[in-house]
C-alpha cells in the first residue's frame, strides 16, 4: 500500500511545485490539476488509468478517469458531464470539501464532498478507483462508490446505488436510462432517471427483500448477491483473465447494459481484435420490444420507431416513419417531427383527399391508441383514419381498427409485432415519394401484404 501511495500521493502539506514533480504525479495541496498546462492528469502506478481533464470540444473539459494505454482512451467515470469546465479551470484538494472543481473565477462546478474527517491524500489506483483517504488509509470517498455509467472489475455496489446512461455517445451528461439496486433489493433497469410507475421498468431481477449487493468480480462478471453472498442473478456472464484484458460493463446511452473486454497487448494467435469486444449477451436482449411504458418515449423518441441492429452488439436504431424527419439531426434518439402540415380539423374545408396511408410491416406504437372500433374490413379502417383529422396511424386486425394520434410513443419494428401500420402522410411535392419502408396508399389504392 505504501509503494502505491508514494507514486500518486497528493499530500496536503505545502511543498515546492516543480515541473519534475508534476511529471511524476506528486502534487501539492492547493491547485492540483489545471486545464492550462501539462499538469492536467494523474497516472495510476501502472499507468493503466488516468485521472484528469479530457478536452471535449473547443474550450470545454471533462474531469474524468480513463484507460490510458489503449488508443481510444475510453472514459470509465466522469464528474461534470452536465457542466463542462472552461479553459482555466482547476481541481483542488480541500480539507472540508474533498476534491473541488472550480472555473477560472473560482466558482464551484463540482465537489466530491466527504463522508468523514481527517483527509490526508488522494490517489489514482490501478483498479481504476480514485480515492480520498485519511492518514491511516481509510477511504473517505472513492469513485467506485459514485459510478457514472461504467462498472469495473472488483467494484461492489450496495442498495441505493445507481448507474446512469450518458445522453449520447459523446455527451456525458445524464441520459434517459437508469440501472439501480433499490433499497428493497430489486435490481432494475428504468427508461427514465426519475421512475414514477412500474411500467418505467424494462428489466428486473425480482429479488425484492433478498438482493443486497451487485458485484463485478476480477474476471469482469457482474452478478447480484444476497446478504450472505449467495448469487441471485448473473447479469453478465463473460469471464476473461484480468491480467490479459481490460474490462468494463456499461449502461450505454441506448439503455442496454453490455460487458466488454479489450486485449492489453497485441497477440495474433489469440484471435482477439485490438479493440473493445462484447463478451456477454446484452441486457435486455431486445430493448425495442422490452419497453412497454404507458407514457414517455420508449427506446426511441416520440414519433419514431426502434429496430434492433443485426451485428453482435445489437445496438437499437431509431428511425422516422414516412413523412417524418429527425427533430435533432445529431441524435436519432430525440424523436421525429412531421415534414408536412397536419390535417386540418376545420369541417368547412375537409382535407381528406390530400392525405394517403403508407404501409409499414411489423410495426406498431402500442401505447398511442385513442380509438378502437369494430370493423368488417381494412378498407373501412383506412377510410376512418383518412377522415379523422386526429388519426396519424391506423392498424387493422381481427375485425378491429385501432387509430393512433401523435405524439406516437413506444414505436418498434420487429418480426414479433405481426402488424402492419398505415401511416398518414400528405400528398404533396415534399412527400410524394415515401421516405420510410412502405409504399403510399390513398383511398383508391390496392393494399397488399
Amino acid at each position: 500500500m505504501a509503494s502505491v501511495i508514494l507514486g500518486i500521493l497528493l499530500v496536503l502539506f505545502p511543498l515546492p511545485l516543480s515541473a519534475k514533480a508534476q511529471t511524476r504525479g506528486n502534487l501539492t495541496s492547493g491547485i492540483l490539476l489545471t486545464t492550462n498546462d501539462g499538469n492536467s492528469s494523474l497516472l495510476s502506478p501502472s499507468a493503466e488509468f488516468t485521472f484528469g481533464f479530457r478536452r471535449m470540444g473547443r474550450g470545454a473539459y471533462l474531469l474524468a478517469i480513463w484507460f490510458e494505454k489503449i488508443e481510444d482512451k475510453t472514459i470509465v467515470w466522469s464528474a461534470n458531464g452536465g457542466n463542462l469546465a472552461p479553459k482555466g479551470s482547476k481541481v483542488q484538494l480541500t480539507a472540508d470539501r474533498g476534491l473541488v472543481l472550480a472555473d477560472p473565477r473560482w466558482i464551484k462546478l463540482w465537489s466530491s464532498g466527504l463522508s468523514g474527517t481527517g483527509l490526508a491524500y488522494a490517489a489514482m489506483l490501478d483498479t481504476g478507483n480514485f480515492i480520498l483517504a485519511s492518514r491511516d488509509h481509510v477511504n473517505l470517498w472513492d469513485s467506485f462508490s459514485q459510478p457514472t455509467d461504467t462498472i469495473l472489475p472488483t467494484q461492489q455496489l450496495g442498495q441505493g446505488s445507481r448507474v446512469n446512461a450518458r445522453y449520447s455517445e459523446t455527451n456525458f451528461s445524464a441520459g434517459r436510462f437508469l440501472f439501480t439496486l433499490q433499497a428493497d433489493g430489486n435490481l432494475v433497469l428504468y427508461a427514465t432517471t426519475s421512475p414514477l410507475v412500474s411500467s418505467d421498468a424494462y428489466w428486473v431481477t425480482d429479488t425484492v427483500g433478498i438482493g443486497f449487493q451487485w458485484i463485478s468480480n476480477q474476471s469482469g462478471q457482474v452478478y447480484l448477491t444476497s446478504r450472505n453472498g449467495t448469487v441471485l442473478n448473473i447479469v453478465t456472464s463473460g469471464q476473461v483473465p484480468m491480467g490479459e484484458f481490460y474490462q468494463r460493463a456499461i449502461l450505454e446511452y441506448d439503455g442496454v447494459f453490455r460487458q466488454y473486454v479489450h486485449p492489453k497487448t497485441v497477440n495474433s494467435s489469440s484471435g482477439w481484435a485490438m479493440g473493445w469486444t462484447m463478451v456477454s449477451s446484452p441486457v435486455p436482449s431486445n430493448i425495442c420490444t422490452r419497453i412497454t411504458r404507458d407514457t414517455g418515449t420508449g427506446a426511441c423518441g416520440f414519433n419514431s420507431y426502434c429496430t434492433l441492429g443485426d451485428d453482435k452488439i445489437q445496438r437499437p436504431r431509431c428511425h422516422c416513419p414516412p413523412g417524418y424527419t429527425l427533430v435533432d439531426s445529431t441524435n436519432e434518439m430525440n424523436g421525429c417531427r412531421p415534414e408536412f402540415v397536419l390535417q386540418s380539423c376545420d369541417v368547412s374545408r375537409p382535407e381528406k383527399d390530400q392525405f394517403a396511408l403508407s404501409d409499414m410491416l411489423n410495426t406498431d406504437w402500442p401505447q398511442s391508441d385513442y380509438e378502437v372500433s369494430l370493423s368488417d374490413t381494412e378498407d373501412w379502417c383506412q377510410e376512418a383514419c383518412l377522415a379523422d383529422c386526429f388519426c396519424a396511424v391506423a392498424l387493422f386486425k381481427d375485425g378491429r381498427c385501432w387509430r393512433k394520434a401523435i405524439p406516437l410513443i413506444n414505436g418498434r419494428m420487429d418480426g414479433s409485432v405481426g402488424l402492419r401500420a398505415l401511416v398518414k402522410v400528405k400528398m404533396d411535392n415534399s412527400t410524394s415519394t415515401s421516405t420510410g419502408n412502405g409504399q403510399k396508399k390513398n383511398k383508391n389504392s390496392t393494399l397488399g401484404f
